[in-house]
């Protein structure tokens, strides 16, 4: 598996795939390999289907998690491989879409009154004031908060797709940031792990979020990212534009945060009923 994995991963490399989906497909072939214990370039393509069949049918994993398991095993043998006559598929049914759950103002403010620390708090903050995503603020650097008067941004570097850009800072945030820092003194990332050698890892965040979430007594659905619907929704309810709101959240089509529109309350309860409108309605 050695050299096939360098193979695979220096593959995925030069075409620029980000970490995070080179992390996943490389642990898409390792799971494959470690349960037939025979290396991938080995097995048959139907001995492939056979396993993302057991991972639906017996494993149960969300039909993400396989189409993602998929991706990568289509890549080792399509690209790596140089096999693209091999052919596979996994029944895809159709996924019940729900909406992401959102958070009410004063239940935001809840849950950054009930975070462990300054630093979570300060985190917390920082995730919905500038709507990012969980790997986006974990990657924040000092550098990265443009505090002069005639700025007050954010950069975002790298976010999905490999694309940079900027967010929202606000004078809250910011007076926050000066606190948390004059505390912590951070000196390369914003948010640092332990030793402060590396960024903090995203499931030390997530951690924060659920233990102020619990204390808070929010429920316990959804994670960190609900922070981020709470961003463009409480905007959205605000007056903000779409497209504003679409470059803010670096979405690439407008149809992405056209969604947001189904969970603004405000424009539900202040949109009128038909019955409303009526010249004569009946008694």
């Amino acid at each position: 598996m050695t050299t096939l994995r360098q193979r695979m991963d220096e593959a995925m490399v030069l075409r620029g795939f980000s970490p995070r989906t080179r992390e996943s497909y490389l642990a898409a072939v390792s799971a494959l390999a470690k349960y037939y214990r025979r290396a991938p370039d080995l097995l048959s393509i139907e001995e492939v289907q056979a396993w993302l069949l057991h991972l639906i049918v017996e494993r149960k994993l969300a039909y993400a998690s396989v189409n993602l398991m998929a991706c990568g095993c289509r890549f080792l043998y399509d690209t790596v491989l140089r096999r693209p006559q091999e052919r596979f598929d996994i029944p895809m049914a159709k996924v019940p879409k729900t909406l992401p759950r959102v958070l009410s103002r004063e239940e935001v403010c809840r849950l950054f009154e009930h975070a462990a620390n300054l630093r979570a708090r300060t985190l917390l903050m920082t995730t919905y004031g500038a709507g990012l995503r969980v790997s986006e603020v974990c990657a924040l650097q000092l550098t990265d908060i443009e505090s002069a008067p005639d700025r007050m941004c954010i950069k975002v570097r790298q976010g999905k797709g490999g694309r940079d850009r900027y967010t929202l800072l606000s004078s809250a945030l910011l007076q926050t940031l000066r606190d948390y820092w004059r505390l912590c003194r951070p000196r390369i990332w914003l948010f640092p792990n332990r030793a402060c050698t590396q960024p903090i890892d995203p499931q030390t965040a997530q951690r924060m979020y659920c233990a102020a979430r619990d204390r808070a007594g929010l429920g316990r659905t959804g994670g960190i990212h609900t922070l981020r619907h709470c961003f463009a929704t409480h905007l959205l309810e605000s007056g903000v534009d779409i497209h504003t709101i679409q470059r803010l959240l670096g979405h690439n089509h407008v149809s992405t945060t056209m969604r947001y529109f189904h969970l603004a309350q405000a424009k539900l309860t202040g949109t009128p009923s038909p019955l409303d409108l009526l010249d004569t309605p009946p008694r």
